[in-house]
């Protein structure tokens, strides 16, 4: 698959500045290998607040949990094939 071919999700929460960071390196590596993202707030949804609760920031690739509380950008590049 390409890069683009996936799609990353972050969950995280208002006032998290580990999800900040998160947001920040998702946000390089996707605009620049042209991936979609989304972001999700788990405050939003009493499934996603009961299974992340304790591991924000997650990040999800295709719907996969892939990392939680810090994005290592090597990883998460390697996870996108590029």
């Amino acid at each position: 698959m390409a890069p683009q071919d996936h799609r990353i999700t972050l969950l995280g929460k208002p006032g998290c500045h580990l999800c900040d960071d998160a947001r920040a390196v998702i946000e390089r590596v996707a605009t620049e290998l042209g991936v979609p993202w989304e972001e999700r707030d788990i405050t939003a949804s009493a499934e996603d607040h009961a299974k992340y609760w304790e591991m924000i920031p997650v990040t999800l690739i295709d719907g996969v949990q892939h990392d939680f509380w810090r994005v290592d950008e090597r990883r998460l590049r390697a996870a996108l094939g590029a």
